[in-house]
């Protein structure tokens, strides 16, 4: 783990600096890693709506199911998913085929149980794996859904984004381990603010009290600044719609869950990246490989 945490340093120096020689980025690409210190915190819902949300303000959204071994996006928005990135190398597949078309047009790709087979790639398979990805242009999010927990991969992952939110709900055990969470990323030196959405709260005043909490802790004895993006009231109808495998926003487009996704994708729209440079989907994964290597 010290060796990660030496090249998670390089790299957060790296990208302060480096133009990603070769690389195409006709556009500005925002790639956002979505996390959380524990599971059951409702994160995969809030990647795929938030999606939805970016795309119904006329944005162009790929996500990137990164939870590996559990994931469960196509679920979510009601698609089938046949493959995964690394048939890119494995089965030859070009993006296209391994990428998913979702609801109002989001686009999908599962990163399934084959994360652990990237990282071993020869140098030769990467290159070929990079000039695949080169195919995706012209996005200006691409929301990375990680796993739950803290792990290698995961603060990989935060290292090689843009931009990291960490999702939050006001209970007591989801708080400490979201701030185990922003405690790790901190040590490694890794990011020096996040973005967090507080989700599940009853009323306006337990989301921003919980969000001032959050704030005074992380900024008091870790340094870190912590921007709200907003909060999420709890709400039936998100239960019902996952039932039902639909996106909330887009079954129930005025419920309360819907309306607060709405304009938590207002407020990222709008908001700066924490990255100097946004490299794109094909940036991250350079800078995953440069930290496996």
């Amino acid at each position: 783990m010290l060796d990660q945490a030496a090249k998670l340093r390089e790299l957060v120096q790296e990208s302060q600096g480096n133009d990603y020689d070769g690389l195409r980025r006709k556009k500005h690409q925002r790639v956002i890693t979505i996390a959380s210190g524990k599971g059951g915190v409702g994160k995969s819902n809030i990647v795929v709506n938030l999606a939805l949300a970016l795309r119904d303000q006329g944005a162009k959204v790929l996500i990137f199911d990164a939870d590996i071994g559990m994931s469960n996006d196509h679920v979510l928005m009601n698609t089938k998913v046949r493959y995964n990135v690394f048939d890119l190398t494995n089965n030859y597949m070009d993006i296209e085929e391994v990428m998913v078309k979702g609801p109002l047009g989001v686009d999908l790709i599962s990163g399934g149980s084959a994360l652990d087979k990237v990282y071993n790639m020869t140098e030769d398979e990467r290159k070929i794996f990079l000039n695949k990805l080169s195919k995706l242009e012209g996005y200006d999010f691409i929301l990375i859904d990680s796993g739950a927990g803290i792990n290698k991969d995961i603060l990989s992952f935060i290292a090689a984004s843009d931009d990291f939110i960490v999702i939050t709900t006001p209970e007591p055990t989801s708080l400490t381990d979201a701030y185990s969470l922003i405690k790790t990323v901190n040590h490694f030196e890794i990011k020096s603010s996040a973005k967090v959405i507080i989700n599940r709260v009853l009323h306006k005043e337990e989301g921003e009290l919980t969000y001032k909490r959050f704030k005074n802790v992380s900024k008091r004895y870790l340094g870190i600044n912590m921007e709200l993006l907003g909060y999420i009231f709890d709400d039936k109808k998100l239960v019902q719609a996952v039932r039902e495998q639909r996106p909330v926003y887009l079954k129930y487009p005025s419920s309360p869950a819907s309306k607060s996704i709405r304009e938590i994708s207002k407020t990222l729209y709008s908001v700066p990246s924490i990255g100097d440079k946004e490299q794109g989907f094909q940036g991250f994964f350079k800078n995953l490989f440069n930290l496996f290597s």
